[in-house]
């Protein structure tokens, strides 16, 4: 993904590239979501039979100036056509120190047993970024968390958690690496008529785009493409 503030003088790089999504094909990269560290705790929510569904290498730039590179508080459910969300788990993992000046995760500890919530593009002065979407009611006024992180240090959270990401204020850059696992035997629903169906054609297009998906006509279809299983059976993702 080509950082959208720099694109008119785009040269792959590191001060370019903000994010690199389904490294499945990757050996090294997708080396982190086979690791025996990160699948036994994986397991506690997923059981033995694990998918690797959404897998995001993240490499916040320094911001330019407009906070664009803040990313707005969601709840990462919102993406997924896929239940229940109690069998879905991300690991996130720092490459190098996340603190709040380069834009560490901020989260709402408990919202996780709160319900999905309605999402969209943030009313921001700098242009959105493509996929980039947060809360439409959210309160910004409500208790947060940052989590500092040393490189190494992984976070596991559910689905459903508030969270996002502040602004990088320094020159360097901040990395880290993640994969959202499921369990392989949840089971896609069909998003029409619910607050993720606005998603649909937006993910869609992404997916003909990406993986020539000429038939793609739902989510399902998108995310079938994108998941590999890690450990034990493929049942129904």
């Amino acid at each position: 993904m080509r950082d959208e503030i720099r694109r008119p003088n785009f040269v792959q790089s590191e001060k370019t590239v903000n994010k690199v999504h389904d490294f499945r094909e990757d050996e090294e990269l997708f080396r982190y979501c086979i690791l025996p560290e990160i699948l036994k705790y994986v397991e506690c929510f997923t059981g033995p039979n694990i998918m690797a569904m959404q897998m995001m290498l993240i490499n916040k730039l320094p911001d330019p100036g407009n906070l664009s590179s803040r990313h707005p508080m969601h709840q990462d459910l919102h993406y997924f056509p896929f239940r229940p969300a109690d069998r879905i788990v991300c690991s996130w993992t720092a490459m190098e120190r996340a603190s709040r000046d380069n834009g560490c995760l901020v989260v709402q500890p408990g919202t996780h047993k709160e319900p999905l919530k309605p999402h969209g593009y943030p009313k921001w002065e700098s242009p959105p970024i493509k996929f980039f979407h947060g809360l439409l009611d959210y309160d910004e006024k409500s208790p947060r968390v940052h989590i500092v992180m040393e490189k190494g240090d992984t976070a596991f959270f559910h689905p459903l958690l508030i969270h996002g990401s502040g602004a990088n204020k320094t020159s360097g850059f901040q990395k880290s690496i993640s994969c959202h696992f499921a369990s392989s035997e949840c089971y896609y629903i069909d998003v029409k008529n619910t607050i993720q169906e606005h998603l649909e054609k937006e993910v869609i297009e992404f997916g003909q785009a990406k993986y020539k998906v000429t038939s793609a006509s739902d989510l399902a279809d998108v995310w079938k493409k994108r998941a590999k299983v890690v450990q034990g059976k493929r049942i129904n993702l």
